[in-house]
């Protein structure tokens, strides 16, 4: 495996790119994983990676090279660690990273099952967490305004954990007119709203719409629903974090069909 140590070398320079334009991403149809849980996750839930890179260091790692070997039949590209470091997303970069297409679903479909739907949520770490919390409630499909973080920045796939290759995640939607058109009942969240998540029914064809970390859910998404609840805060704080909040509503969910009531 031939080592690269140059930053003017092409096949870096269009790594790079790659790792620090939406545009770029989007374009190419490609997606980047960072680190080797979700290399791993993907090619146990959806197939073989377009192409892997490791650091110097991680080629000599016993884990790196045991992931290699199950992951892809390639050779992956090796970088000097300095080069690497440069595309790797966290403080300690992990020694791995894999090139893979972004999955495209269908336009969301009317639904007629249990679904999210995100208004303009701008954090990539709260939309990473409420995807892993999705995923973990069986939620299979999610919905994201067109203003919402784009999902497969590598920023959102780190905080997802996976959980991105377990859910139908439609991206750009019209939640106004998705949630119109859903056959079931839209659930909104807002802070003082009368009536509390754990007075609702949850447990049939619900979508569970949450708003931007600070305005909220507009007031034409408000107007589509059919209940707005509140999550009760007995104490100081002023409001949850959406992701918390999303969490909450999600597990009481779940505790419902679990229960009965």
């Amino acid at each position: 495996m031939t080592l690269i140590r140059s930053a003017d070398n092409p096949r870096f320079k269009a790594l790079l790119k790659l790792v620090q334009s939406s545009r770029e991403r989007s374009r190419a149809g490609l997606s980047v994983l960072d680190g080797a849980y979700l290399v791993a996750a993907y090619r146990d839930r959806v197939g073989i990676p377009e192409e892997l890179v490791v650091s110097a260091t991680g080629r000599d790692d016993a884990a790196i090279r045991t992931i290699v070997a199950r992951v892809s039949p390639l050779e992956p590209l090796v970088l000097a660690d300095a080069l690497f470091a440069r595309l790797s997303s966290v403080v300690t970069p992990t020694g791995i990273i894999g090139v893979v297409k972004t999955p495209r679903p269908d336009p969301a479909p009317p639904l007629t099952g249990p679904c999210l739907m995100i208004e303009d949520l701008q954090d990539p770490g709260n939309l990473g967490s409420i995807l892993r919390s999705a995923a973990a409630a069986a939620i299979p499909h999610v919905l994201l305004s067109k203003d919402s973080v784009q999902a497969w920045s590598p920023r959102v796939l780190r905080a997802g954990m996976g959980a991105h290759f377990l859910l139908r995640i439609h991206e750009g939607i019209d939640l106004e007119m998705a949630a119109r058109a859903f056959e079931g009942r839209i659930i909104a969240t807002a802070l003082r709203a009368r009536r509390t998540v754990f007075q609702e029914d949850l447990r049939g064809p619900v979508a569970l719409v949450f708003g931007n970390e600070g305005g909220g859910i507009s007031e034409r998404l408000l107007g589509a629903a059919h209940a707005v609840v509140a999550i009760p805060m007995p104490g100081s704080t002023e409001s949850l974090n959406v992701a918390a909040a999303a969490a909450v509503c999600l597990f009481e969910r779940v505790r419902q069909l679990q229960t009965g009531d």
